[in-house]
């Protein structure tokens, strides 16, 4: 008869399923949407929207999204009450933490450029 994982969890020291038990949590938490951080800092779509000064459909469409500009990634983590890190990770390096790219809290009150200009051509 196959046992479950269940079954062989509960043979362990009680010790030994707390630290399997932290572990598992510390790996969920590396990685999570947004709207599964804001639901898991017990926070509703219409109170960040409230923080952040847009309407509760902005904050929806916000958490759906793939793509969005590093200063608006930026305002909603602090809104939250975090600090926003961006770490680059390559083959056979250890991981970079990315520092430098202007400052992110001026770029979004528009002191600086956060997209490249057009040149204004056009493509055939």
């Amino acid at each position: 008869m196959a046992r479950t994982l269940s079954d062989k969890l509960a043979q362990l020291p009680h010790a030994r399923r707390e630290r399997i038990e932290a572990h598992a949590s510390e790996l969920i938490a590396e990685e999570m949407s947004l709207r599964e951080l804001r639901r898991a800092l017990g926070r509703t779509q219409v109170k960040v929207a409230k923080d952040l000064g847009i309407g509760q459909e902005a904050v929806s469409r916000l958490e759906s999204r793939a793509d969005m500009l590093i200063s608006t990634l930026d305002r909603y983590i602090k809104e939250a009450g975090g600090e926003l890190e961006l770490v680059a990770r390559f083959p056979h390096r250890k991981p970079v933490k990315l520092k430098g790219l202007g400052d992110i809290e001026t770029a979004a009150k528009g002191g600086a450029r956060a997209r490249p200009r057009s040149s204004g051509r056009t493509s055939v």
